[in-house]
């Protein structure tokens, strides 16, 4: 049904394939990400002022960035190569505040087996702020916690605190926010009929919105049903599968 619904509107599957640009893709989140701390964590932040929101914000997408890298090599699509996507995706998952790879990969891959029940490591329901705070319960780790001390001392000896704070420790909690807001609250919570079997609902079709808030993965239901395709062809099977709501 779905390649016939893609054949339909002019898509084939292999048009969806992961390709070695997702690794260039790859490569790039991961050098803007570096690149853009280094810079900010020497800048004068009394002489930023206007642009001091803009900047938080830039790197906290480039975090939310990473955190994306390291989900698509979760699912073999950075790179037509399991042994690229395994690496990328140790490296990208460390640099985003030292996540463990193999937690993420098997917490993940519980999340599309087990959507929307008990079994499913991601999905609460209730408020907003107790599913949050049980969705991180699921990811960090004590371990993760020292490293972040460790490396939060480290950085404080050879950057002003005031920058470390704004631009390595705060991005990263926020990208947690835009991750957990746009990429599993707004599209898993409420019910759902029984012929979705993903449980989970997709964005109204805006590219621009979708890449801004979470790298096209508020189109969600279309990941889940889709889920070999990277997140930089996501775009392209928006509006092209039957979702049931």
């Amino acid at each position: 049904m779905v390649r016939q619904a893609l054949k339909g509107n002019g898509t084939t599957s292999s048009d969806l394939l992961p390709s070695w640009w997702g690794l260039i893709i790859a490569l790039v989140i991961i050098l803007l990400w570096g690149l853009t701390l280094g810079t900010l964590l020497q800048a004068p932040v009394s002489g930023m002022r206007w642009w001091l929101i803009p900047a938080v914000l830039l790197q906290t997408h480039l975090y939310t960035g990473l955190f994306i890298t390291a989900h698509d090599a979760m699912h073999g699509t950075v790179a037509p190569c399991r042994q690229v996507n395994t690496l990328i995706g140790w490296v990208a998952a460390t640099l985003f505040a030292f996540n463990f790879w193999p937690r993420l990969y098997r917490n993940h891959h519980r999340h599309h087996r087990h959507v929307g029940t008990s079994d499913d490591p991601d999905v609460h329901q209730g408020s907003f702020m107790k599913w949050y705070v049980l969705f991180l319960r699921q990811y960090i780790t004590w371990p993760q916690l020292v490293l972040m001390a460790l490396t939060f001392n480290g950085l404080s000896l050879l950057f002003p605190k005031i920058n470390v704070v704004l631009f390595w420790m705060l991005p990263a909690l926020l990208s947690t926010l835009q991750l957990f807001y746009f990429g599993t609250y707004v599209p898993h919570k409420g019910t759902f009929p029984a012929a979705n079997r993903h449980r989970s609902g997709s964005l109204t079709k805006n590219h621009l919105w979708a890449f801004l808030t979470c790298y096209f993965f508020g189109y969600h239901y279309e990941h889940h049903e889709l889920p070999h395709v990277p997140w930089w062809k996501l775009y392209r099977v928006k509006g092209k599968l039957p979702i049931p709501i």
